[in-house]
Formats: C-alpha cells, structure tokens, sequence
C-alpha cells in the first residue's frame, strides 16, 4: 500500500463520508472534495493526525453560483493534501483556520478582498493585497466583476 493509499484509508476509517471524494493525482498528491458542512471534522482531523503540519496555501475561485476553496497542507516530506469544499456565492462565509494554522491570515484576506468571501473570526488587520483606498464591494476575482470608471 502507498502512502497516499494509506492516508485515503486513515481518512475513510473515520469519515465514510469521504467515499468516491479522494483523487491521488500522483504520487505525494491527494485531493479531497469534502461538503461545507463537514469541512471542520476533516480539516480537524487532518491536524490531529500531525502529518500536515504546513499551510502552503488557500485557492479561491468564482464557479459561477459557489466560490471554491482549496486548502493546500502539506508534510514534513512533501505529501500534499489539497482539501478543496464549496460555499454558496450569495453568502459567501466562512469560519477562519487561524487556530490552526496562523499563517493563514494572508490567504484568508485574499480570500475576502478578492473575492468577497467573509471570514468570520478572522483578527482585524489592513486589506490584502488591494489598497486601502479600493472601493468596499468590489472584488476583482469574481467573474460579474466589472471595473468603475
């Protein structure tokens, strides 16, 4: 059995939820398609299980009537897992990883200026990465976005 095959067996003991949601792409890459509403028990559990101790990053993207996000972990040996759910575009909300993972900050600021999505918990800060002076509502990565002037 393969690693990757291994973590899809840890992952399917405790969530068969997860049937027919884990694509190994190849090797040391795993992406799992994981609903909203159980997004928390398996990010959870991808931090209890202490082998992606890294965040390399949150991808966001404008799928017509969901906003998509992936969170990119990754091991200490270069194991990606790429957990990847779904947030309706109309409230587009979301509860911060920043007890987990603190350098999420950036990503999760992205995420909202962007694209819109609301980050609840996420701590108060500046705007990333738009000026402070870009206008409130306008999110330059949703595809009904349409520059002012």
């Amino acid at each position: 059995m393969s690693k990757e095959q291994d973590i899809q067996k840890q992952f399917m003991n405790k969530f068969d939820f997860l049937e027919g949601k884990f694509k190994i792409v190849k090797n040391k890459r795993i992406f799992l398609d994981v609903p909203i509403d159980k997004f928390w028990k398996v990010m959870g559990y991808a931090v209890k299980i202490d082998q992606f101790p890294l965040l390399c990053t949150i991808t966001g993207l404008d799928q017509g009537d969901t906003i998509g996000l992936v969170y990119h972990l990754a091991a200490n040996d270069g194991m990606m897992l790429n957990i990847e759910t779904s947030i309706p575009k109309n409230n587009p909300v979301i509860r911060t990883i920043t007890d987990i993972y603190p350098s999420a900050t950036l990503y999760e600021r992205e995420l909202e200026d962007l694209l819109g999505v609301k980050v609840e918990g996420l701590p108060a800060g500046r705007r990333y990465p738009l000026p402070d002076d870009w206008p409130i509502g306008d999110h330059p990565l949703l595809k009904d976005w349409k520059p002012k002037n």
